[in-house]
């Protein structure tokens, strides 16, 4: 996982399938000024449609759709996971054989991607051969047939990917399970004894409940606005905002053994969501200023938040980095530390004491509106960064404000702003934890707190 500050989710569990082979043409970076030119028009059926037309002489298209893991019931857990697996495979107008070689004849490439909130399908081709490649991405998107077969074909891939989950993302899923238990609770990989009994009714139901015109987002870098419109104008999509599925905030505890020297902790109270901007580009701010980990490579940070670690851990080697996350209705904010087992729980202790102390001084607070910022511009600068982006304000806020617009709501963030959402000693009384291991060193340090809503 990789913090992103946005004033879009600042969180982001990408799992990520591509298919066919990159477009052989470089891509010239995205121009980094500030006046970039958003387009949008939100169709009748509710369909947002969000692009920069940049120029480039890589196209990037996305379809999106409000279809993550939080929209998931016990009867279909695991469902987002293998609708990404499945993303490139036979549709009702292409083979998963015809699919590949077809995008590979145009040196264009499709993925499917995926978060708590979102599937999204993006396809990525030359200019010139972009409107061939959108008719693929068009079947892909909405004309799945999920093949018995070629599900079942795909099980070693989702064996591997759940082999390969990073301890770190581990942690933060399981911070998500103790914080809401159901929706943004639910996790975003497939639970193991649940792998291989997703039958082709069951994927065929997820989609057409969930992937429908009210709940999706088209966007696109290097496409003239008016072209995608009426790509997505025929997607062809049935009407309507399907489910809801609102969560709240619970906070709890869960504490996983790991074999290993290494303790893995996340720790968050309740956050804000993308419903109040004010309030999220705040947290953000506030993130940055507590320490979101070094600026450098392999070097150490000014932050309150890791000097207050560092006194902690001795000569042992940790890492600690303030925490954001923030969806369409809820939030998370705290802190993810890494330490061997003998200091982890000092270390935790001694951030959790940091992020109790209440508001950052004035000078933490330009510093953080400074590197907010500047991950922001950076962010933009990049095709993939931009489209990423246009599609999660797009989707999630139904309206998209370009880059200038981000970096002036980030400077009208006041260090009072901030102040207002710092914790204190009795608004921080009940964190979530979760653990990717504890030793008994851990369980002797660590205090013990209560749990429940703040």
């Amino acid at each position: 996982m990789a913090g992103n500050a946005r004033s879009v989710p600042l969180l982001r569990d990408i799992a990520r399938r591509s298919y066919a082979a990159q477009a052989a043409t470089a891509a010239a970076p995205v121009s980094p000024r500030r006046d970039v030119q958003v387009e949008t028009t939100v169709l009748p059926s509710k369909l947002v449609v969000a692009s920069v037309d940049n120029n480039s002489p890589v196209a990037r298209v996305s379809v999106a759709f409000k279809g993550g893991c939080r929209y998931e019931t016990v009867h279909n857990l695991g469902a987002a996971h293998m609708l990404r697996i499945a993303g490139g495979l036979t549709n009702r107008n292409s083979s998963y054989f015809g699919l590949t070689r077809n995008l590979q004849q145009i040196g264009a490439s499709l993925g499917t991607s995926g978060d708590r909130e979102t599937v999204v399908y993006t396809v990525e081709g030359t200019r010139d051969n972009v409107e061939v490649a959108l008719q693929y991405l068009a079947d892909a998107a909405t004309k799945q047939v999920f093949k018995p077969w070629e599900l079942s074909d795909s099980l070693p891939r989702l064996r591997y990917e759940l082999a390969t989950i990073p301890v770190e993302a581990r942690t933060l899923d399981l911070l998500h399970k103790a914080a809401f238990r159901t929706g943004l609770g639910n996790t975003l990989f497939c639970p193991k004894p649940l792998v291989g009994k997703h039958s082709s009714e069951t994927l065929q139901h997820y989609t057409r409940s969930l992937l429908t015109a009210g709940r999706t987002a088209v966007a696109a870098v290097g496409l003239p606005h008016g072209q995608l419109v009426a790509f997505a104008q025929n997607l062809g999509l049935d009407d309507g905002a399907g489910p809801a599925s609102p969560t709240r905030y619970f906070g709890g505890e869960i504490r996983k053994e790991k074999l290993s020297d290494m303790a893995h902790v996340a720790v968050a109270a309740e956050g804000a969501s993308l419903a109040n901007q004010k309030e999220a580009l705040a947290f953000a701010v506030l993130r940055y200023a507590l320490g979101a980990g070094p600026a450098t490579k392999w070097g150490s940070s000014v932050s309150p938040l890791y000097k207050a670690a560092a006194g902690a851990s001795g000569s042992e080697s940790f890492a600690v980095s303030a925490l954001n996350v923030s969806y369409s209705d809820a939030g998370l904010f705290g802190f993810v530390a890494s330490a061997p087992a003998e200091v982890a729980g000092k270390v935790v202790e001694a951030a959790l004491k940091q992020l109790r102390a209440g508001q950052a001084a004035d000078a933490d607070v330009a510093r953080g509106k400074a590197q907010l910022k500047a991950e922001l511009l950076y962010a933009l600068e990049s095709g993939h960064g931009l489209l990423e982006d246009l599609v999660s304000q797009a989707l999630l806020l139904g309206a998209v404000s370009g880059p200038a617009q981000l970096a002036a709501a980030v400077d009208a963030v006041s260090s009072a702003d901030v102040a207002a959402v710092s914790f204190s000693p009795s608004t921080l009384v009940i964190p979530s934890i979760s653990f990717s291991r504890l030793g008994r060193e851990l369980s002797q340090h660590l205090p013990r707190v209560n749990f429940g809503k703040p």
